[in-house]
């Protein structure tokens, strides 16, 4: 029973031992298996990559890192290394053609001064492209399908090798030059294209300023209506039978002739030369307005009359009676229905032009008023000296010592202008003309309108007005001078002005902000040409107040027009 037993475990254990056996014979069988299979894959796998290398699969998904680097592998043992070390070469002199090739394009755009360099940068490049084309390397090393020649290979090694350092040496000189001039080369365009915008911004404010200065502020505008209504509601307070004074024609006492339509203008400079005349009493200021203004003119002076006893004659263009078509020529041009036409039919065109062509549109130069100053003998003929004020001036001291000044036979005394080359009689006549070139000096300097002394006696023996005449007619046409009374001035007193001390007469305060003070309070008179005039809202502030303060303040219709003083 008890054998039994044991034989039946012995059973149970030798037949525990036999199932041990078999598994452990199963499980190395299967390793063998196992190993034999992956050994087959990898031998079936490797004679594919072998016999078709180059040839991807398009049915297979996408590649894996692990396939890649295998495939790689594969390729790198089945190549000639000698092609391998031709690609690496060949790539080296490419990327040296291209930064060659940079180099060159840059120094082209830059139009540098170094036409040496740009010509070895140019040589080089094309040494790296005739290094391919030799007939030795191409022959055995681009065209062959054959083993790369490694002593072709070393020739040509060392070759790219010589020319890749020439190349380096190059442009590690050139570098740091072809920066800088390349940053040069776009700060100048940036200037350049700032600059068009500045030249347009001041052609723009050119013309807006233009516009500012020959519009009527509404400031004005509002005073003369006042004096108008003014005179119309009180019309006896205004009579015009009042006799002409003694002293209008006296030539011993000191005349002073305004030409104006400006109503505030005028009173500050009778104003300004009143204040500050030792004998104001002995003033007499002759006054010539537009028909149109005249009254309000008349009205302003009546309610404040002229201090310090000073005399005030009053008048109109239209009572000289003398100054016709028959007689003037510019009114015969002015008249002319072809400059009317110019001048007013054409305003919107005329407005884009230039601040130059503008002036001679401007139609202060179509008024009469303006040309009066050429015919201050027969206004006032029983003068011998008057002195001559545009309406834009400041008088600052007594005025009186010019009357004594000797003209030594000159018709016109006035300040010159000219300063090197500027403001010569070349600027402001047209010298291509013969008649201009054959009787003046383009280098002859040029002097001011504004404040002139004029000796009326001299005047008359020069028959100054006739040679206005002359000119005149010939310049009917606008060939000789472009526009003002400037041109014909300096041509009609070509040889009889008489230079003046700077300081009588100091120009600029309407268009220069940088004259000096010094200079300013030493003048005598202080003239505010140009488009910035001191009543206006575009004036330059530093100036203004040596305007404002002759301004009579004190009269009603100035506080009511709120002229902003």
């Amino acid at each position: 029973m008890a054998v039994a037993v044991r034989g039946s475990r012995g059973g149970g254990g030798g037949g525990g031992f036999c199932l041990g056996g078999f598994s452990l014979r199963s499980f190395f069988s299967f390793r063998i298996f196992v190993s034999a299979m992956f050994s087959l894959l990898f031998i079936a796998t490797l004679s594919v990559v072998l016999t078709n290398p180059s040839t991807p699969d398009h049915n297979s998904g996408l590649p894996t890192p692990g396939n890649a680097y295998v495939r790689r592998t594969f390729l790198a043992l089945n190549s000639d290394p000698l092609k391998t070390r031709l690609d690496l070469i060949y790539k080296q002199a490419s990327d040296h053609i291209t930064l060659v090739n940079a180099y060159a394009a840059y120094a082209r755009k830059l139009k540098l001064e170094i036409s040496r360099q740009l010509a070895m940068f140019n040589d080089l490049a094309q040494n790296f492209t005739d290094l391919q084309i030799k007939p030795p390397s191409r022959a055995s090393l681009f065209e062959s399908d054959g083993p790369v020649d490694e002593e072709v290979l070393k020739q040509f090694e060392k070759e790219v090798k010589d020319k890749v350092k020439t190349a380096r040496l190059m442009i590690a000189e050139a570098k740091e030059n072809y920066d800088n001039q390349l940053k040069i080369q776009k700060l100048q365009d940036t200037i350049f294209a700032v600059n068009e915008l500045l030249i347009k911004a001041r052609k723009n404010g050119a013309f807006a300023s233009y516009i500012a200065a020959k519009s009527i502020p509404k400031s004005l505008h509002c005073l003369a209506m006042r004096l108008v209504e003014e005179r119309v509601s009180h019309p006896e307070n205004y009579t015009d039978d009042e006799e002409p004074k003694p002293e209008f024609e006296d030539p011993s006492l000191y005349h002073y002739a305004i030409f104006s339509d400006n109503v505030i203008a005028v009173s500050v400079v009778v104003r300004s030369v009143v204040k500050n005349a030792q004998e104001p009493w002995k003033h007499v200021f002759h006054v010539v307005t537009d028909r149109m203004n005249l009254e309000a003119m008349k009205v302003w002076f009546k309610m404040r009359p002229v201090e310090g006893g000073a005399h005030l004659e009053m008048k109109a263009v239209e009572d000289f009676t003398f100054l016709n078509t028959s007689y003037v020529p510019v009114l015969r041009q002015l008249e002319s229905a072809k400059l009317q036409s110019f001048y007013y039919e054409n305003q919107a065109e005329n407005g884009t032009k230039e601040a130059h062509n503008k002036k001679v549109k401007s139609s202060k130069y179509l008024s009469m008023l303006d040309h009066l100053r050429f015919y201050l003998p027969e206004m006032y003929p029983k003068l011998h000296k008057i002195l001559f004020l545009d309406d834009d001036v400041v008088v600052q001291k007594d005025l009186t010592q010019l009357w004594k000044i000797d003209l030594d036979g000159k018709v016109n005394g006035a300040v010159e202008t000219c300063f090197g080359s500027f403001h010569r009689y070349a600027q402001y006549l047209n010298f291509s003309h013969p008649r201009i070139m054959e009787k003046f000096n383009p280098k002859a300097c040029a002097w001011a309108y504004g404040m002139n002394i004029f000796d009326l006696d001299s005047w008359r023996h020069e028959k100054c007005t006739e040679q206005y005449h002359h000119w005149q007619n010939l310049n009917a046409d606008d060939t000789l001078w472009r526009s003002g009374t400037l041109p014909p001035g300096l041509i009609t007193f070509y040889s009889t002005t008489k230079s003046l001390d700077k300081s009588w007469h100091v120009l600029g305060l309407g268009y220069n902000p940088s004259i000096s003070m010094d200079e300013i309070n030493n003048a005598a008179v202080i003239h505010y040409n140009g488009n910035m005039k001191p009543w206006l809202d575009i004036a330059l502030n530093q100036y203004k107040n040596l305007w404002t303060k002759y301004v009579d303040n004190d009269m009603e219709f100035v506080q009511m027009c709120n002229f902003g003083l």
